[in-house]
This record gives structure tokens, sequence and C-alpha cells, in this order.
């Protein structure tokens, strides 16, 4: 299994976060979690099945958005696959599609549901691409174009959502509405409406992702972890791990869990 990210052109680190691709010649169990960010997705080369835990399989898209979510699901797919992604800062979905962020919270819409015909063009391109440096390029360009239209100004909410992020869930709501000169309320509706949750919850799930990034820090115990995340408490943690991933913290960090297969490589 290959795993790679690529980091966005200078002027578009204000709405995508990264670029990454995964490619595998061997079936594979994917267990996706709770995330801020949204990510535009292209199954270039296989197709998943999502399996529920009714029992029933259900198939993915091959192109479209994994919404910014707070819940688990899991995917499978039994022969080899490549699929090429994008991590998108929340505040990019109206910029891009013309809906609201909250709109697409927990949820998994095709591409052409939100684009027709043109989704099913940029599918086409990045299915049909040469290589994963040039499916970068045509989404690249993509994003720019709909900047173009879209992106008339920086709102002050963005650039709170971006703090929550980069200080790992720990900004406090009231300050941030201060900071943006508004009123708390008012504030808040805006967030719900540009990251698709409120302020609490965002920052929940976020000193949750802060938690999933110490993966690889094998010489701090999860004691540490925690306490380095914001986790007052082992309880906390350990609840709050488990809502966001499906998993117990000591299963995920053990090194020998299906869910971190793809981090194993």
């Amino acid at each position: 299994m290959k795993f790679q990210t690529f980091k966005p052109s200078r002027q578009l680190t204000t709405f995508v976060k990264s670029f990454w691709t995964l490619e595998s010649d061997q079936p594979y169990t994917h267990y996706s979690m709770a995330d801020v960010c949204p990510e535009l997705l292209f199954h270039f080369r296989g197709q998943f099945d999502e399996l529920h835990d009714s029992g029933k399989k259900e198939k993915s898209f091959t192109a479209g958005i994994h919404g910014q979510t707070r819940i688990t699901r899991k995917f499978q797919i039994s022969q080899g696959f490549g699929i090429f992604g994008v991590s998108l800062y929340p505040q990019a979905i109206p910029l891009l599609f013309g809906i609201p962020t909250k709109e697409i919270s927990n949820y998994m819409p095709h591409l052409n549901i939100l684009l027709k015909a043109e989704g099913d063009e940029l599918e086409e391109k990045i299915a049909t691409a040469s290589d994963n440096f040039r499916r970068k390029k045509i989404i690249e360009d993509f994003i720019e174009t709909k900047l173009s239209h879209y992106h008339k100004e920086q709102l002050p909410v963005f650039s709170c959502i971006n703090a929550i992020i980069e200080n790992r869930g720990r900004t406090k709501v009231r300050q941030l509405a201060k900071d943006c000169f508004i009123s708390e309320r008012q504030f808040e509706r805006q967030f719900l409406k540009f990251s698709g949750f409120t302020p609490k919850l965002f920052s929940r799930i976020v000193r949750f992702q802060s938690v999933l990034s110490k993966y690889q820090d094998v010489e701090k115990s999860l004691t540490v972890i925690a306490l380095d995340a914001g986790y007052y408490d082992q309880s906390h943690f350990v609840h709050d791990f488990k809502e966001f991933s499906g998993h117990l913290p000591k299963d995920y960090f053990s090194g020998n869990s299906d869910v971190t297969k793809w981090r194993n490589q």
C-alpha cells in the first residue's frame, strides 16, 4: 500500500489543506472517522462498498464529497485500487459548490449531483490522467477557476475556522467572536454555515484529530498524548475517542489494528 501527500499551491492554502493519494494492489478495508475537513475524492481505480451496521452493503461513489463528519463509516474493496483525495478546509464548500457547508455534514454526495455534467467531466479527466502529479494540476485548475467565480472576500470567520484547526481545538469561542467584531450568536450562525458544525463540536473533533496525528509518536504514552491534546481526564479522552473513531485508543495505537493499516506503510 502506498500513501502520499502533496502540498497545495500557495494561492490555495486558505482553502486546501492537502492533496493525497492511496494506492494498493491488494484488497483493503477502510475505516473513516470524524473529521472537520471535507474531502473531494476520486476513485480512479476500483470502487469501494460501504458496509453498514445492519449488514447491508452499498456501492460507494467513484467521485464525490465526503462531507465533514462526526460519524464513522466502513468501506471495503476486494481488489487493488487507487484514490486521489483533496482535503479541503470547510469554508471552501460554499465557494466551490455554491451551497452552505452544513448541507453536506455527515453526507457523501456524488460529484455529479453537485456539479452535474461538469462533475462527470472532471471525474473523467482524473480517471484518465497519466499520473498523480497531473491529477493534482487538474484539480488545482478546477479549484482556481471556481474560486474566481465565487470568491469575493475573505470573511473573518474563515480565519477563525483555520485558527481552531491550527490551535488543535483550544481556542475560546467567545474570543473568536470578539476577534470578528460580532456577537457570539452571530458568530455561531456564520460558523455553522461555513464549517458545518457548531464551534463546540468542531473544536471537539479537531482535538480528536490532533490525537490521531500523534500515531507515529511512539515515545509518548496515551496519557501524555491525551494531556497534550487538552483532555483533563482519561474517561473524557476515551469517550471522545470512541465516539469519533469507533475504537478504543489503546487498540488504535497498538499498531496491530486494521484501522491503522494505511499508516503502517
